[in-house]
């Protein structure tokens, strides 16, 4: 009897018993260790952007007053372009192969990879003609006149004639965040970070045997600097070595696909239309009060874009987590990812755009001389500096959110945001208010865009699209 009982365990006919699941750290590591360490990466690599912002606007105030007000007017569409791939279309990408990898399944999650990739050349294609058709109109509605106007349609006539290469870069950084992998997209942007700043520079102010070609060299160091990226990455996952592979052979056209990653990343592309749209107003408000004003709100814009993308680092290290999370059904885990990072972003903008505010020089003097631009600076960073703090919890919960397929909320946030600014600003006009009492329009605005936000996210209740995994 003894050896029947072994028989009958040891049968081959029977199934072998179900194997556990491997591991996951985005699902079952601590919270706040685990978010630390995926944005330690991105942290890292942002500290390389930082270098950028200080250095590309240094060089481009080398070359006087007009190109620094210049890319004052290009800044929003550049802005545009990098939080659309990036953090719109690019979060979808994040959230839509989280959420495949979350439910075990590698193969939606290489498919979805190719069909990002085709999203990408085809938005990246829609910039460059919109761009150089009617660039230059839509640069003189933000007030460009003269040399200004001039000198921000040479940026734009190079940088969005190959606006494809940022689109495939976000989109190739997008899916390896999406597997949990920060490391290899934030070594990139440290790479390209280094060439951006030696190339770009160098090609603006004609430095060694480079021409001069002041604002045209900017851009063209920019696109060279994140071709590298974009091919080292694109390497990388046709080798086979990540977990999302690119079967190009294996392609093909699911409509389903594009509705996963779009239903996420084209409702959240309304958020940076609308950030930019209100910074469009703003600056079209601004302008009316001179070049100084105009070039001095530009320097303090650059500090709150650099900020920002601290919370940008955190933000997109919780969407595979929440994404994760989601896919394998555990929303408790979610919810306690997205006020993780909400909180962490916060802090970490807040408290140094409050250390700004109280000694703005030293940022504003690292770009200028003239005491105008100076001024107009300082008076920006003081009343606008503390409450940087609402847009980075905006921005963290914003990508969390897209982690879990829920986005409506903080798009209508940068909604509400949006009405204020335009119909704040209608009013300002009318009253002939100086620039100080805009600056105060528009640092309330922050306010109501983070406080707004976390409150939709409180509210949205979120729904997982998988069973829970089985112990």
């Amino acid at each position: 009897m003894a050896n029947a009982h072994v028989a009958r365990t040891t049968s081959p006919s029977e199934p072998p018993p179900p194997r556990a699941p491997l591991p996951n750290p985005l699902l079952d590591d601590p919270i706040l260790p685990r978010l630390l360490k995926l944005a330690g990466p991105n942290v890292l690599a942002l500290t390389a952007g930082i270098g950028v912002v200080v250095a590309e606007t240094s060089y481009i105030g080398r070359l006087g007053t007009e190109p620094l007000a210049a890319m004052a007017l290009v800044f929003p569409f550049v802005i545009l372009t990098m939080t659309m791939s990036g953090g719109a279309v690019g979060g979808g990408v994040s959230s839509a192969v989280a959420r495949a990898l979350g439910a075990d399944d590698d193969d939606r999650a290489s498919a979805l990879a190719l069909h990002a990739l085709l999203i990408a050349v085809c938005f990246g294609l829609t910039f460059t003609i919109v761009m150089q058709v009617f660039g230059r109109d839509l640069l003189a509605l933000l007030g460009g006149r003269g040399r200004v106007l001039e000198e921000a349609v040479s940026y734009v006539r190079i940088f969005f004639a190959g606006v494809v290469i940022p689109w495939l870069m976000q989109t190739l950084s997008s899916i390896l965040r999406g597997t949990g992998n920060m490391k290899l997209p934030s070594a990139m942007q440290l790479s390209s970070a280094a060439i951006q700043i030696v190339l770009g520079g160098s090609l603006a102010l004609g430095l060694g045997p480079f021409p001069q070609l002041g604002m045209r060299g900017v851009a063209t160091g920019t696109l060279i600097a994140f071709s590298v990226a974009v091919t080292s990455m694109a390497l990388y996952l046709l080798s086979g070595r990540s977990r999302v592979k690119l079967r190009v052979k294996a392609f093909r056209f699911q409509r389903e696909m594009f509705f996963d990653i779009l239903k996420v990343g084209a409702v959240a592309m309304f958020s940076p239309l609308q950030v930019v749209l209100a910074a469009t107003i703003f600056t079209h408000l601004l302008a009316r009060f001179g070049t100084e004003v105009l070039a001095g709100y530009g320097i303090g814009t650059r500090l709150e874009f650099m900020l920002t993308s601290i919370a940008f680092a955190v933000g997109a290290a919780s969407t595979p987590m929440v994404g994760m999370a989601i896919g394998a059904g555990n929303v408790t885990r979610a919810r306690r990812v997205a006020w993780t990072a909400g909180l962490v972003s916060f802090i970490a903008v807040g408290s140094v755009g409050t250390f700004i505010s109280i000694f703005p020089h030293l940022w504003v003097n690292l770009f200028t001389d003239d005491p105008g631009v100076r001024a107009a600076s300082h008076r920006y960073l003081s009343i606008a500096g503390p409450m940087f703090a609402f847009i980075g919890l905006n921005m963290s919960l914003y990508f969390s959110s897209q982690g879990a397929a829920k986005i409506i909320g903080p798009v209508f946030s940068q909604t509400l945001r949006l009405a204020f600014i335009g119909l704040g600003g209608l009013w300002l006009a009318t009253i002939d208010a100086s620039p100080t009492t805009y600056f105060i329009l528009t640092a309330s605005s922050m306010v109501l865009l983070g406080g707004f936000c976390a409150l939709v996210v409180w509210l949205t209740p979120w729904t997982p699209r998988h069973p829970p995994r089985k112990p």
